[in-house]
């Protein structure tokens, strides 16, 4: 135990900045049906999981209450190859057919997108298809279990155009993330620019878009004499899209779980988060699957606390067209609606608003020296 407590803190000693991560709890164990839980979304008040490769095409909903089933809904169309994420915006849930770990060569890496109105009207649903392939892969040899960096197991909508997905780097650890488009259609997959050393694998993500911060969750790989040692990553202040370019932060979840294989996480709400731990065993040590929580100290966007800019104006506001910034130290823009729902996201100073519909909107100024401002802007 001496050998993985040192190993383990000579690998989380290279970050020195603080998680703010409090209150990380076991919630309750999850049925015997999801042991393979990987991915989820916090979604109509329920928790909806499914499991990993081999499971059923099926999504679970799952009470927080009593943590049972109580809804399966099948999507016809679909095969689960090796489901490993969920993510979601405000009307389609995707599905990230995305694991690769057993030899690395999959040619048939693909998200399943599928619409919310029909998830809460039926319990068999089709889904529309988005296939794609990393333009950085030329080698598709197969290789040994778990000796690829071609694996992926993290998914997350990033804006109303754009998922993002996350490698689970199983040669160094280094995790690259890659834009994918939302509309059904065949990509190649080109890296985005900043990487993230993780110290480990990256098996889940989430884009919370009250707080504008990334999640990633992982553990050490599963082999001795350091397996499963669970950790989460946020990662804030990014430049434009390349959202592991800000300032990157480490939270060790072992000291309250010493070996967790966890496999997905959700945000509930600015500061509340969801992780689900799979089932596992590994020499002489197993657990059984779990849901895990945790608290943030992060505050929503509309209250949350900025620097004070006060030589930045918006204009013109009312604004009808084209608002406009008069600042010169802008690094990217975002705009929300009233249920702070991302609506647009750029690097301009000039904003053509005038497709969108009249009303209050928060208006979020991200600036190059990674602070910014929140504003209200209304739309006549």
């Amino acid at each position: 135990m001496k050998v993985i407590i040192s190993i383990l803190v000579f690998i989380l000693g290279i970050f020195t900045a603080t998680s703010q991560i409090s209150s990380i709890a076991e919630e309750f164990a999850l049925p015997a049906s999801l042991s393979e839980s990987s991915g989820i979304i916090y979604f109509n008040d329920k928790l909806i999981t499914h499991n990993d490769s081999g499971g059923n095409n099926e999504l679970y909903e799952v009470d927080l209450v009593t943590g049972l089933v109580k809804r399966t809904v099948t999507i016809t169309n679909a095969t689960n190859t090796d489901w490993e994420d969920l993510a979601q915006d405000e009307t389609h849930i995707y599905i990230g057919d995305i694991g690769n770990n057993f030899s690395g060569n999959r040619t048939d890496l693909k998200i399943y997108k599928i619409s919310k109105s029909d998830y809460l009207n039926a319990d068999n649903v089709t889904a529309e298809t988005i296939l794609f392939n990393y333009s950085d892969q030329t080698d598709f040899t197969a290789l040994s279990p778990n000796t690829t960096e071609w694996d992926a197991e993290a998914l997350v909508s990033f804006d109303a155009d754009n998922l993002i997905l996350f490698t689970k780097n199983w040669v160094d650890g280094t995790t690259k993330g890659y834009l994918i488009p939302k509309s059904p259609g065949a990509y190649g997959l080109s890296p985005l620019q900043t990487t993230l050393n993780a110290g480990g694998l990256i098996s889940g993500a989430t884009y919370n878009i009250l707080s504008g911060k990334l999640f990633l969750v992982g553990y050490t790989a599963p082999v001795l004499p350091s397996p499963l040692q669970p950790f989460v990553w946020k990662c804030e202040n990014f430049s434009g899209n390349d959202i592991l370019s800000g300032i990157n932060t480490l939270a060790n979840l072992s000291t309250t779980f010493g070996f967790e294989q966890t496999e997905a996480i959700t945000y509930r709400d600015e500061s509340s988060y969801y992780v689900t731990s799979e089932a596992f065993s590994v020499s002489i040590i197993s657990d059984y699957a779990k849901l895990i929580s945790f608290s943030s100290s992060d505050m929503a966007l509309s209250t949350a606390t900025t620097q004070k800019e006060n030589d930045i104006v918006l204009y013109p506001n009312p604004v009808s067209d084209v608002l406009q910034m008069n600042t010169e130290r802008l690094n990217s823009v975002e705009i929300y609606d009233t249920k702070l729902t991302q609506l647009y996201r750029g690097f301009s100073n000039n904003i053509d608003m005038s497709s969108f519909s009249n009303g209050i909107y928060i208006v979020r100024v991200n600036l190059n020296n990674n602070t910014y401002i929140i504003k209200k802007v209304v739309k006549k």
